[in-house]
C-alpha cells in the first residue's frame, strides 16, 4: 500500500538539512588520515571458468589502512582503457562470488565490487572483517548503532572511507580509464554511493537505487522496519542519548552528501518501500546538486525496479559513454 507522501508532494519534498558545522572538516580529516596509509591495491587473477571475462581478487587498504576485499571484472576483448563501474553492496551482504556480478563487464565496462567490512553473512558471503575502534559503545544487534555515540567511532565512517578508497583502487588499474568512473549500489549500497558522490567530486556518474542511510530521523519515525528500527530500538533503551545519536547520524546522512555531489545521477525509489521510504529518497534527490533524474516504481517495495531498473541504468550509462 501507499503509506508515504503523495507523489506530487514527494517531487517537491526538500526538508531542511541537519548538518554539523564541522561536516567538511570532519570528512577531510578522515580521508587525510586514510590516505596517510598506502593504498596497496593488488589484483590477483582467479579462474571461475568465465571465458569472456577476466576476474581478479582485489585487496586494498581502506579506513585505518585496514585491508578491504573486492572483485574486479574485465571484458577479455578490449583495446584501450575502459570506463569503470564501482559497486557497493546492500545491508548484510558481502562480495560473494564473481559469477554473481556479470552485468557490467558484459555491457563492456570494468566492474569493481567492494566488499563491506563486517558484513556478508546475511544473504551473500563476505570476506572483510571490521576491527572496531577503542571507545565504541554497546549496540543494538546489527551495524546501525555500532559506535553511534561519537562520529569518530561510528561504523559508517569506516565504510564510507572504504568506498572512497575503492574508487581510488579502481582508478589505479591500467585497464581503467580514470577519467570515467561511475558508482552505484542498492539500499545500503545506494547510501554509500551518495556518500562517495559527495566526498569525491571527480566521480562522473552516480546511480543510487532505493538508497538507505538518508533522512534518518524521518525514517525512524514513519517505519518500524529493519535496519532503521535498529536506531529506534537503541533510542528506546538509551532514552538520554537520542540527541547524541542523531547528532552523530547527521555526519552520515545521504541528504548532506547529495547537496555536495556533482556527478550525473540516476536515482530510483519504490512508492511502497517500507524499508527505505520514498520521502527519504526524495529528500536526498531534491537536495542533489548535480544533474539528475529519478525512476519511480509505483507498485514496488524495496526491490524497486529490480531488473527493470538495471536496464534503465544500462541505457543511462551507455548514453553517456557509448564508446567502450
Amino acid at each position: 500500500m501507499l503509506f508515504d507522501l503523495p507523489l506530487e508532494k514527494l517531487r517537491s519534498y526538500r526538508p531542511e538539512r541537519e548538518e554539523p558545522e564541522d561536516f567538511d572538516i570532519f570528512w577531510q580529516q578522515t580521508l587525510d588520515e586514510a590516505r596517510s596509509f598506502p593504498l596497496s591495491a593488488t589484483f590477483k587473477p582467479v579462474d571461475y571458468g568465465l571465458r569472456l571475462v577476466e576476474t581478479f581478487d582485489v585487496t586494498f587498504n581502506g579506513y585505518g589502512g585496514q585491508p578491504i576485499k573486492g572483485w574486479l571484472l574485465l571484458p577479455r576483448e578490449r583495446s584501450s582503457p575502459l570506463p569503470c563501474v564501482v559497486e557497493y553492496i546492500g545491508y548484510g551482504g558481502g562480495r560473494g562470488l564473481p559469477v554473481e556480478w556479470l552485468l557490467w563487464s558484459n555491457v563492456g565496462y570494468v566492474h569493481f565490487v567492494m566488499d563491506t567490512r563486517g558484513q556478508g553473512s546475511s544473504w551473500r558471503s563476505g570476506d572483510t572483517p571490521d576491527p572496531e575502534p577503542k571507545g565504541s559503545n554497546p549496540q543494538h544487534p546489527g551495524y546501525m548503532t555500532r559506535g553511534v555515540l561519537d562520529p569518530k567511532t561510528y561504523y559508517y565512517r569506516r565504510v564510507f572511507t572504504d568506498g572512497i578508497r575503492a574508487v581510488e583502487a579502481a582508478r589505479s588499474h591500467p585497464a581503467v580509464d580514470a577519467e570515467r568512473i561511475a558508482i552505484t549500489g542498492g539500499s545500503q549500497g545506494g547510501g554509500i554511493t551518495l556518500a562517495v558522490s559527495g566526498l569525491d567530486p571527480t566521480v562522473n556518474v552516480v546511480m543510487p537505487d532505493v538508497p538507505f542511510l538518508c533522512h534518518y530521523r524521518r525514517a525512524t519515525e514513519i517505519v518500524d522496519s529493519a535496519p532503521y528500527n535498529e536506531i529506534s530500538k537503541f533510542c528506546k533503551i538509551h532514552r538520554d542519548k537520542i540527541g547524541t545519536v542523531f547528532d552523530t547520524l547527521s555526519y552520515f546522512d545521504g541528504v548532506n552528501f547529495a547537496a555536495r555531489a556533482q556527478g550525473q545521477a540516476l536515482f530510483s525509489t519504490g512508492l511502497m518501500d517500507q524499508t527505505c521510504p520514498p520521502s527519504t529518497v526524495f529528500a536526498a534527490y531534491n537536495h542533489y546538486a548535480g544533474p539528475k533524474d529519478i525512476r519511480v516504481w509505483h507498485y514496488n517495495n524495496h526491490e524497486g525496479g529490480g531488473v527493470h531498473q538495471g536496464i534503465e541504468k544500462v541505457n543511462f550509462l551507455t548514453a553517456i559513454w557509448p564508446e567502450r
